[in-house]
């Protein structure tokens, strides 16, 4: 469905950021996006989606091809009309609008009658029956967690067939990761939106992605099924904070005793 090969990205004509990061994500899957902070998980998805140009980067080597033809080329509102839609890190709800408001934002790009966005709005209230209950509140006075579940409510609106959603769990409690995290597994069996998440929290995404890829310094060092990459002991070390020994100290962790094989 979506295939990223060998792109490489420059911001301000000057840093190299990404340096031939390649992945795909077939139709239907949930692929994860892991790293640390300042690894280049959201510029892959930036690439994926153009906006790198509202920050001065630029695609300057590779391709990035959806269902077969290739967009990387095109604005990003004519991606949004091909079903490809990212969800910002933090949210970024408009916070001035109640939270329905916010949600009929992102049916904006459709040419569509006022009964099927008013169905399209009502399947959105089933995924997300706190939103319901908080239609008419300002988006800007809701919990993160809410501002969440707009932004990816948001979304839906468009009628997506790949979302690229990036940091959901930033800032919020576990408890409300996991039910944001069970929401986006609910939506890829329902509704068969593709998912492309860039997360920090290995442990969480592992446990809901099919598939994921591992970014380390713009570079993808580690691939595999979710299932490979929580049991592979570099990644339980070094992303997990676990050793054969059990769990580390923190102070173990950041001194890493073994050398990441990748980087030998």
């Amino acid at each position: 469905m979506l295939d990223v090969n060998g792109i490489e990205v420059i911001y301000n004509h000057v840093i190299l950021v990404l340096k031939g990061v390649s992945l795909t994500v077939p139709e239907g899957g949930i692929v994860a996006l892991l790293g640390a902070n300042g690894a280049g998980k959201t510029t892959t998805l930036k690439a994926v989606s153009n906006l790198l140009k509202a920050e001065r980067g630029q695609v300057t080597k590779g391709q990035v091809r959806f269902r077969g033809e290739r967009v990387d080329l095109l604005n990003p509102s004519d991606l949004v009309k091909r079903g490809v839609i990212q969800v910002m890190e933090g949210r970024h709800c408009f916070a001035h609008l109640t939270v329905e408001e916010n949600l009929l934002t992102g049916a904006y790009t459709r040419s569509a009658p006022r009964s099927e966005i008013k169905l399209d709005l009502e399947k959105v209230y089933g995924f997300f029956p706190r939103l319901k209950q908080r239609r008419s509140s300002l988006a800007g006075y809701t919990s993160g967690g809410e501002q969440q579940m707009t932004a990816i409510g948001r979304a839906l609106m468009g009628r997506p067939t790949m979302i690229l959603l990036d940091e959901p769990s930033m800032g919020l409690a576990p408890q409300i990761v996991e039910e944001i995290f069970e929401i986006v597994r609910n939506l890829n069996t329902a509704e068969r939106v593709s998912f492309l998440l860039a997360e920090q929290n290995t442990m969480v995404a592992l446990r809901f992605a099919d598939f994921g890829y591992i970014l380390e310094n713009g570079r993808v060092v580690m691939e595999g099924s979710a299932d490979q990459l929580a049991e592979n002991e570099d990644v339980k070390e070094f992303y997990l904070g676990i050793s054969s020994g059990g769990r580390r100290s923190f102070r173990e962790t950041k001194h890493y005793r073994r050398r990441k094989r990748w980087l030998a």
